[in-house]
C-alpha cells in the first residue's frame, strides 16, 4: 500500500508542476550554516501486538499400507509314542446248536 500511495503522490506532483511552472530562481547566496539544533526527544515505545495467521489447510490422508507377508509354515510335529499291547480277552462260552426234529 505504501508504494501505491507514493506512486500516486508522485504522479500528482508531476501533473501540478507541469501546469504551474515555477519562476526562474534568483541568485541565492549560501552562507556557512549555523550550529546544529538540539536533539529531539525520544519517541514513545511501540507495542507488539501478535496477530495470528490463518489456520492452515487440513493435510491429505495418508496412503493405505501394503499387505503384510504370509507367515512361515510351522515345524512338523514329532511322532507319538507307540501304545502298549492290549490284554488277551477271556475265552467265550461254548454254544451247542441242536438241530430241531423235522416235522
Amino acid at each position: 500500500m505504501n508504494y501505491s500511495l507514493l506512486l500516486g503522490v508522485s504522479i500528482a506532483i508531476l501533473g501540478l508542476s507541469a501546469c504551474n511552472p515555477a519562476p526562474a530562481p534568483s541568485s541565492v547566496v549560501v552562507t556557512t550554516p549555523g550550529p546544529a539544533g538540539a536533539t529531539g526527544a525520544t519517541g514513545a515505545a511501540g507495542t507488539n501486538v501478535a496477530t495470528p495467521g490463518p489456520t492452515g489447510a487440513t493435510g491429505a490422508t495418508g496412503a493405505t499400507g501394503g499387505t503384510g507377508a504370509t507367515g512361515s509354515t510351522g515345524a512338523t510335529g514329532y511322532t507319538g509314542a507307540t501304545g502298549a499291547d492290549g490284554k488277551t480277552g477271556k475265552t467265550g462260552d461254548t454254544i451247542v446248536v441242536v438241530p430241531a426234529p423235522a416235522r
